[in-house]
């Protein structure tokens, strides 16, 4: 063999192994979050639990925001990041006996479901909306 096909080969397969480990990991994760917990219901479970809870309360207005709340995802992965967001947000109301999705169950459910490095974009997004940031610091 010549020494171009052999490092040819061993680029190849450095390549498939790191693709086939961040596959992996990212399938090893969704696996862990569908086993069940101790109450019977996996992560999954209950998120769909609770945005089929409260899924009569949101207007399209409020659908809008979180579209736009989860624009800096990538659009892979968008689907799985507002369907995380939305279940979070739904606990808060559910938890709050909400009759109607208001603004502030959005940012609450917002910032708790997601790390602190997308809080960044919520504060601007929120400012670029005229929306006062002073209610919310506390759960920053």
């Amino acid at each position: 063999m010549s020494g171009t096909f052999s490092w040819f080969i061993v680029t190849w397969s450095i390549f498939l192994f790191v693709f086939m480990a961040i596959g992996g990991y990212f399938m090893f994760r969704k696996f862990l979050k569908s086993l069940p917990r101790d109450d019977g219901n996996s992560i999954l479970d209950w998120q769909n639990y609770y945005i089929e809870q409260t899924k009569h309360l949101w207007s399209q207005e409020q659908k809008d925001l979180l579209e736009e709340l989860v624009r800096p995802v990538p659009e892979l992965f968008r689907d799985v990041a507002k369907g995380k967001i939305a279940g979070k947000i739904g606990e808060v109301a559910l938890r709050k006996n909400a009759r109607t999705m208001t603004q502030d169950l959005i940012v609450e459910g917002y910032i708790k479901a997601t790390p602190k490095r997308d809080h960044k974009y919520l504060r601007k997004t929120l400012m670029r909306h005229n929306i006062s940031l002073q209610p919310y610091e506390h759960f920053f």
